[in-house]
């Protein structure tokens, strides 16, 4: 690493590789910050898992941000949207997600409302961020998805049944189990910041390994982890 890009981690009394490394193995792996804390002291790193928390805090959305500009225009045009209910201290709230036809994550939005409204700001958060509409458009049998559609997609085909919807319910299957992992969110402002950042490390490292023999799922996976390292290495602190 270049002398320029070390000096935007000086404020931290640990190298950009052990940060980086810290956060991939957080978001990769369902794993306890006690859990990466004890990985990283049996290479000898002595850090506490407040430290650990501090930087997927800290960095992990920089990374992710950087990582949906790169992917801008790269998804499929069939989008998948679904929500699932979050418990958050006593209170009722709906993850709601879109994940293209191939599974990658699109976005994710934590909401306190299951209704048109709440449909209408992740249509338009989707719009914005993947600058180009969905050719279809997949749903469960929430109405509330229809009629924010006929007032911001009038043209996008839209079906509208419970089968069809299977990716985007598949989708929520990690958050499940980091959230038991974590003992459940802490707060709605902590499930935003994860969901954020998980889904676009999710999608890095997704390879569909089933469908690649072993020389292209190496090769694959050095790409992702290529990638990981242009990204996390240099960013600013």
């Amino acid at each position: 690493m270049t002398d320029d890009a070390s000096a935007r981690y000086k404020r931290h009394r640990f190298p950009a590789e052990i940060i980086a490394h810290a956060v991939w193995l957080y978001y990769r792996f369902p794993l306890s910050l006690r859990d990466i804390e004890d990985l990283l002291a049996e290479r000898g790193i002595a850090v506490s898992f407040q430290t650990v928390s501090d930087w997927t805090t800290k960095f992990g959305l920089k990374f992710a941000h950087q990582l949906k500009r790169r992917s801008i225009g790269n998804f499929a045009d069939k989008w998948h949207l679904d929500e699932m209910v979050v418990s958050i201290k006593g209170k009722k709230y709906w993850l709601w997600r879109a994940v293209d036809a191939n599974g990658y994550v699109l976005d994710a939005l934590l909401q306190s409302r299951r209704n048109k409204g709440a449909a209408l700001r992740l249509m338009r958060k989707l719009l914005k961020s993947q600058v180009v509409a969905p050719r279809v458009m997949v749903t469960d049998k929430l109405r509330s998805y229809s009629a924010a559609k006929r007032e911001i997609m009038l043209g996008i085909e839209h079906r509208s049944h419970k089968g069809l919807n299977n990716l985007a319910e598949n989708s929520h299957l990690p958050v499940r189990r980091r959230e038991r992992r974590m003992m459940r969110f802490k707060s709605a402002g902590q499930c935003q910041r994860f969901v954020s950042t998980h889904g676009q490390i999710a999608n890095l490292f997704q390879l569909h390994r089933k469908h690649l023999n072993a020389a292209d799922h190496r090769q694959l996976r050095a790409l992702a982890s290529a990638t990981w390292r242009e990204i996390a290495l240099p960013i600013q602190a």
